[in-house]
């Protein structure tokens, strides 16, 4: 599966906001929403609670037709059938990444710069975050990068491989980003901790049209 080319706004399920149990519903709530990536993110987890709760959303998302991405653990999203893999600036090499497991997965890289965002196109990422463009509790202690190099971003990277803008986008700003030049977004925060996901990431995804 790829990254589908209309797609506008990345969910992330995220330990930080979610508690296991609540994980799969948190899922379906996201993909009755919307979304059209969902993401598990689980640091400083322990693998085998990581592996439990996969399970449960990777059906989930195949029935939806959305691919599901792992942050981090590129074997276990092998092993699991994820879609893809979701790996940071610190998590190594997009070709070790690549050989470890094949040629058909997705592969995501989180930028923080222009020159990251470059780099990870030429490394041959299937698509970037990029951000954060506003401080965020998901990102504690990494700087904001403002919304300055969004349109070159997208002008450079965005026009060849899907690139989601990232931290902090909630709706009180996101015509800040779209306005910035932004195509896509990634919401995490806003999402996992509304009353009403469902209908907010509706919401959030219909104005991104």
């Amino acid at each position: 599966m790829k990254i589908p080319a209309d797609a506008r706004l990345y969910g992330i399920v995220d330990f930080g906001y979610v508690a296991e149990d609540a994980m799969e519903k948190v899922a379906a709530e996201l993909l009755a929403g919307g979304v059209d990536i969902l993401q598990l993110r689980a640091k400083g987890i322990a693998l085998e609670t990581v592996s439990a709760v996969a399970v449960k959303i990777i059906p989930l998302c195949k029935a939806a037709g959305i691919p599901f991405i792992l942050n981090d653990y590129p074997e276990m999203a092998l092993e699991l059938g994820a879609d893809g893999v979701h790996i940071g600036q610190d998590d190594g090499l997009i070709s070790d990444v690549r050989s470890r497991i094949g040629p058909d997965m997705i592969i995501g890289r989180s930028t923080h710069s222009l020159e990251q965002a470059r780099q990870a196109l030429a490394d041959g990422a299937d698509y970037i975050g990029f951000g954060p463009l506003f401080p965020t509790p998901t990102k504690a202690g990494r700087p904001a990068i403002g919304l300055e190099d969004v349109a070159e971003m997208e002008r450079e990277v965005g026009s060849r491989i899907p690139a989601f803008c990232i931290g902090g986008i909630k709706p009180e700003n996101l015509g800040d980003v779209l306005a910035a030049g932004a195509r896509r977004c990634v919401v995490v925060s806003h999402l996992l901790l509304a009353m009403d996901t469902v209908a907010e990431t509706r919401a959030l995804r219909a104005a991104m049209i």
